[in-house]
């Protein structure tokens, strides 16, 4: 069956995350037609999952620190923020009819920490202010003239617009729809794209069978994480973390994700020391554990003197050898710098985001590809990442706002 072509009169926006829902709101409240194309047969699945646990929209630490979360891409980052940053993101919510609230982490929730209620309103606004919305038509990149291909359930879909926003995800949550099936299309354009990484994830260490069989999932609080970065600098940062079937996961670990996937890339392994005793001192540890066992076994010794025992006494079994472990020196100091080798990332699909994507070099400020005119990209899509903590959704939002703007202003100037 040859493919039908249709025609819009303003901009096309491919992908119903809050990026391109947000492109779609600014854009129409710029008077231009906006027509949303969605591969799964709803939009805002991934935000939906996002605050199944409580929706942490965004964050209250003030700027300049929270762009300084972008990492190497903090300055482009910024000028998005300037436009729509933490409280203009919390403000909109308030316009929905939802309030939110800065928890004791600094994190910014709903006061319900329900991401269903604002979606429900955002998609209402959007309908009644115009916006079109087509699902289950999933985007596989442009045909020879320059027309978007779409597939759906009648076959194959052609569609030109003036304009397009394409907000596509990155790689993790693929059945979600972030699957990163959009990155071939995109390089065939022309656009550079950075191979998409795991980011925010967790990394394989490779227990011995008997400690992922008896402590996979059991958590690790508080620990200090010492690590150096590709100088050699020494870093730290107390958190906590989740020893799983394979390795390592949870908050700490992920806030760290991004220079232990690159000490891998560069080196094969990273090494990630872990204080599992924070409070106490390696001298009054020493002392204590120098104390006469009277018979006692290491792990009654370790429980009693030191505080140590479950997955944390596992874990000194896991690293140390039987020498090691008689040598309550060396012991005292591996409870203060426990080296763990991690190995590998833990595959893109099990990331809560992914790290890669349209490199901000081939975009202009107003995010359209140079390769490209007319075509637009934002949200995860493009080459940055961030820890969570409402940075990654912040950057998300703001990012469709200017590029659904300036989208805007292109069909506008072509249209007169």
């Amino acid at each position: 069956m040859p493919a039908s072509t249709i025609t819009l009169p303003g901009l096309a926006i491919v992908g119903g995350g809050p990026a391109g829902l947000m492109a779609a709101e600014v854009a129409r409240a710029a008077g231009v037609e906006v027509d949303l194309y969605e591969a799964k047969g709803s939009v805002g699945r991934k935000f939906l999952i996002a605050g199944k646990g409580g929706l942490n929209l965004t964050h209250a630490e003030p700027m300049p620190g929270f762009a300084a979360r972008y990492g190497v891409r903090e300055a482009k980052v910024a000028s998005w923020l300037a436009g729509f940053g933490p409280q203009e993101l919390r403000q909109w919510a308030r316009g929905l009819g939802v309030e939110t609230y800065v928890g004791s982490s600094d994190r910014v929730f709903p006061l319900d920490r329900k991401a269903a209620p604002l979606l429900r309103g955002w998609m209402r606004r959007l309908k009644e202010q115009g916006v079109r919305f087509h699902v289950l038509h999933r985007w596989e990149g442009w045909d020879e003239d320059g027309a978007l291909r779409f597939r759906n359930g009648d076959g194959d879909l052609r569609v030109r617009a003036p304009a397009t926003v394409l907000a596509l995800g990155g790689g993790s949550w693929p059945q979600l729809g972030s699957d990163g099936a959009w990155v071939e299309a995109v390089r065939a354009a022309g656009i550079e794209v950075a191979p998409l990484v795991p980011s925010n994830c967790g990394f394989d260490v490779g227990w011995s069978a008997h400690f992922a069989e008896r402590h996979a999932g059991a958590p690790l609080k508080p620990v200090v994480a010492h690590w150096q970065d590709a100088d050699g600098t020494p870093h730290s940062l107390q958190g906590e973390c989740v020893a799983t079937a394979t390795g390592i996961e949870g908050s700490l670990v992920y806030a760290l994700s991004v220079p232990l996937r690159e000490a891998i890339a560069r080196d094969g392994q990273a090494v990630l020391q872990l204080d599992l005793v924070p409070g106490r001192e390696l001298l009054r540890l020493r002392a204590e554990l120098a104390k006469p066992r009277k018979g006692r076994s290491l792990s009654e010794h370790l429980r009693r003197q030191a505080g140590v025992s479950g997955v944390k006494a596992a874990l000194l079994r896991e690293v140390l050898d039987a020498q090691a472990l008689a040598d309550m020196d060396r012991v005292a100091a591996a409870l203060k710098r426990l080296p763990l080798v991690l190995k590998r990332a833990r595959p893109l699909a099990e990331a809560i985001s992914s790290g890669g994507g349209v490199r901000l070099e081939t975009l202009d400020a107003d995010l359209m590809a140079s390769a490209r005119p007319g075509v637009f990209c934002a949200g995860e899509m493009l080459d940055w990442e961030a820890p969570t903590g409402g940075y990654l959704l912040t950057a998300c939002f703001a990012s469709g706002l200017r590029a659904g703007r300036a989208a805007a202003r292109w069909v506008q100037a072509r249209n007169r």
